[in-house]
């Protein structure tokens, strides 16, 4: 029997070293007994180190680091199982899903995903006085597995500017503006008890709390209980859920009111006494109308050819799209792009628009925070939106999102509910409802794969549905 005792936690140089020397050894899985230190520094890999480098497929050599942070103390074999497994010409053994040891594999990487998602979701940093001319901030949390290390570069990137300090009962992890240091464990004592910043934060939270959609299962499910005692918001929920009834019914009562300055005056004036013959008539209105929505730097009008067979419909510009004036050129942008290629759809046989024609946003510092159009703003541009695909002629028009679908249909419909060929009453062209680029972008690692597969072959089917439409 081989021996290997590995670093606590997920030691992936010590896996990949004693994989090496195993393979290169022909020492079978049923042969090696794994073993974990319990502190650093008091373990070492088995046997040679000086194994050559493994031919891993992709898949393959991913998965590795998304299971060895998970707890269960039998995932270094199975690992090495598997990579043994394809090393003797199993090379698409991944690909079956009902293989056990497949399975068991790919439920451990869900779980490390998820509690990264819960980690970058529910950590909250603490200021602690007096620490230095920096600010300086600390966390407590306890994952469920050994994710601390995967998770920090994610704070790097969404606090670069302050030090901090996230502690766990495995080790600890600490920025100073400059290097991620990662050391021994922590304690909860160690951070602040309280912090000013978070009152703020929890009547915030209070304030944007929409009684309308409580529901406390869903929200145990998505916030375990488990995260409560850490989250300073967690003690206004039990009041919040008592009066969402209340305050549901006291929205229902009152009248609808849309704030005068979301309407207007010129912009609507505008609209009522022109009555332009062309697209380019169209977007000269539209470049000198007040924006209907706050915000915005300019206009973002379609983009495309008159008499394009297919129109893409999206919610409203983004960041970039207002600064550069032209639709999906940002995140989202890009993906449809990329989804389109992959599809066989041309880009630029296409007219792209959106059913808000200016960006809405809160101004968060020196950001610009994206806000979705109510439906009275997606009514007040539905006058653009009407006469721009009038223009354009379209012979099929896809409408991207819920916005999307209120702006053609008047109503609004789910997007789950309405996915695929529609008929927009009314209208002289078919339709197609299918979901926003920017959702997938707002979906975990996890789901977002496969839920891009489902875009794609959207599309794929846009594209059969056109080629079936006569002028």
């Amino acid at each position: 029997m081989r021996s290997v005792r590995l670093g606590p936690g997920a030691d992936l140089a010590g896996f990949r070293a004693a994989c090496r020397s195993l393979i290169a050894a022909g020492v079978p899985p049923e042969a090696v007994g794994w073993t974990e230190a319990r502190e650093p520094g008091l373990f070492g890999a088995a046997g040679d180190e000086s194994g050559p480098p493994l031919r891993l497929p992709r898949a393959v050599a991913d998965l590795v680091p998304a299971v060895l942070p998970h707890r269960d103390p039998e995932r270094h074999a199975l690992l090495y199982r598997l990579i043994w497994r394809v090393g003797a010409g199993e090379r698409h053994l991944l690909e079956v899903a009902s293989d056990p040891l497949v399975h068991r594999l790919l439920r451990m990487r869900k779980a490390v995903g998820r509690d990264l998602h819960k980690m970058h979701a529910f950590l909250r940093f603490r200021r602690v006085p007096g620490a230095g001319a920096r600010e300086t901030f600390a966390a407590w949390f306890e994952p469920d597995h050994h994710i601390l290390e995967a998770a920090a570069p994610f704070f790097v990137a969404r606090f670069p500017a302050f030090d901090w300090s996230i502690l766990t009962p495995d080790g600890s992890a600490h920025w100073d503006g400059a290097a991620l240091v990662f050391g021994p464990p922590g304690r909860r004592e160690d951070v602040p008890a309280d912090d000013p910043f978070e009152d703020g934060w929890c009547h915030y939270y209070a304030t944007t709390f929409n009684p309308a959609r409580t529901n406390p299962a869903a929200m145990r499910a998505e916030m375990p209980k488990k995260y409560w005692r850490n989250l300073p918001e967690a003690a206004a929920i039990p009041a919040l859920v008592r009066g969402a009834q209340g305050r549901v019914a006291a929205m229902i009562e009152r009248e609808p009111v849309l704030p005068a300055k979301r309407v207007p005056a010129r912009a609507l004036a505008a609209m009522a006494e022109q009555e332009p013959d062309s697209l380019d008539a169209l977007n000269a209105v539209i470049r000198r109308s007040e924006p209907l929505v706050p915000g915005a730097t300019q206009a973002v009008l379609g983009e495309g050819p008159v008499g394009a067979a297919i129109a893409f419909v999206g919610e409203q510009p983004g960041d970039q799209e207002d600064l550069q004036g032209r639709p999906f050129v940002g995140p989202a942008g890009r993906l449809l792009t990329r989804a389109m290629a992959e599809a066989g759809l041309d880009r630029d046989a296409a007219y792209l628009t959106n059913a808000v024609k200016h960006f809405k946003f809160e101004q968060r510092g020196k950001r610009r925070i994206h806000q979705s159009p109510t439906a009275g703003e997606v009514s007040h541009y539905r006058w653009w939106l009407d006469r721009e695909l009038a223009f354009v002629a379209p012979r099929l028009v896809v409408a991207l999102g819920a916005t999307a679908v209120l702006a053609l249909t008047g109503r609004p419909i789910p997007v789950t509910r309405a996915r695929g060929p529609a008929e927009f009453p009314g209208r002289p062209f078919r339709g197609f409802v299918t979901v926003h680029p920017s959702y997938l972008l707002r979906l975990p690692d996890e789901a977002r794969d496969e839920a891009y597969v489902a875009f794609v072959d959207d599309l794929r089917r846009v594209r059969a549905t056109a080629g079936t439409l006569t002028v």
